[in-house]
């Protein structure tokens, strides 16, 4: 990654080393430099489980805040598995660098973009140990040239490791929204996430319940087929707002697939208006909380 990520005559099979070039150490040593604005409002999408259509969330609450008029980015900080260059339209788009440390995003429709995807366009496997998959974030974060954001939203992969907690230090998040299943084995581990940020100071700006029913054409009636009634106790439990129960929609899953989804929102009547919904409550909600100007208040877990 870095400036030798932007090489691509590399080896078959070599994993190359991050952070080696010295000019790129040095960026990483004042990733404050802030690319990303103070006033920026950073949301993190997340949940302890695999599986739930965080990437799905992420994509069109981006675009529900792009089509409101506002200046949006968003950022795929799944290593393993990153889906967002795929679901706007441009898989296999390499990044590009003007000076050989920093990354110029990705533009789809007007949402800035960046990805391990457009860094490693091969489709190999990213076979890293925690440290560098902390590294590829911070330069993905801290090194693109995003241009004068409004809303960042960052796309969590599942869990509560070195990516959230890299994420949670050092980008310093507005707050995060948690999305889960219907199942209770789904809540079990969004939980965790839940626990996990506000023992990191990390506002939990609420849950939003995706695959939450079907609706059947034929008969009209909405059916929760992965079950229903436990999102209300849970966000009773922990005080936190259900902000959405988004349907299935075979529909959003094949625009995703092809890369359509922006053009295609409107003619999605039901999962459109409530991702406008989703982020009419955001908007409101962020004038309601404060947002540190300073990385240096945010806690660093050290055991």
């Amino acid at each position: 990654m870095g400036a030798s990520g932007l090489h691509k005559n590399k080896p078959k099979g070599k994993i190359e080393s991050i952070g080696e070039s010295p000019s790129l150490k040095r960026s990483n040593e004042s990733f404050q430099n802030k690319t990303v604005k103070t006033n920026t409002q950073i949301i993190a999408i997340a949940s302890g489980k695999g599986g739930v259509g965080k990437s799905t969330v992420s994509s069109n609450l981006a675009i529900a805040l792009s089509k409101k008029g506002s200046k949006v980015g968003l950022l795929d900080a799944d290593i393993y598995g990153p889906s967002i260059p795929r679901m706007f339209g441009v898989p296999g788009q390499s990044v590009t660098s003007n000076d050989g440390n920093s990354f110029e995003p990705i533009e789809s429709n007007g949402i800035q973009l960046m990805s391990i995807g457009f860094v490693q366009t091969n489709n190999d496997a990213m076979i890293w140990r925690g440290p560098m998959l902390s590294q590829a974030i911070n330069q993905l974060l801290f090194q693109t040239n995003w241009k004068d954001l409004e809303y960042l939203i960052i796309d969590l992969p599942p869990g509560t490791g070195d990516a959230q907690l890299t994420i949670s230090q050092k980008a310093n998040l507005t707050g995060a929204i948690l999305v889960t299943t219907p199942q209770h084995i789904s809540l079990i581990d969004v939980e965790k996430s839940l626990l996990a940020f506000r023992k990191l100071d990390i506002e939990v700006l609420g849950l939003i319940e995706n695959m939450s029913y079907f609706n059947c054409a034929d008969c009209g009636k909405d059916h929760y087929i992965f079950g229903e009634g436990n999102m209300e106790s849970f966000c009773e439990k922990h005080g936190v707002d259900l902000i959405s129960n988004l349907p299935i929609s075979p529909e959003l899953a094949s625009y995703s697939d092809d890369g359509t989804l922006f053009l295609n929102f409107e003619n999605l009547p039901v999962v459109s208006k409530k991702y406008q919904q989703i982020a009419d409550y955001l908007i409101t909600k962020m004038s309601s909380i404060e947002k540190n100007d300073s990385l240096d208040s945010i806690p660093v877990v050290t055991e």
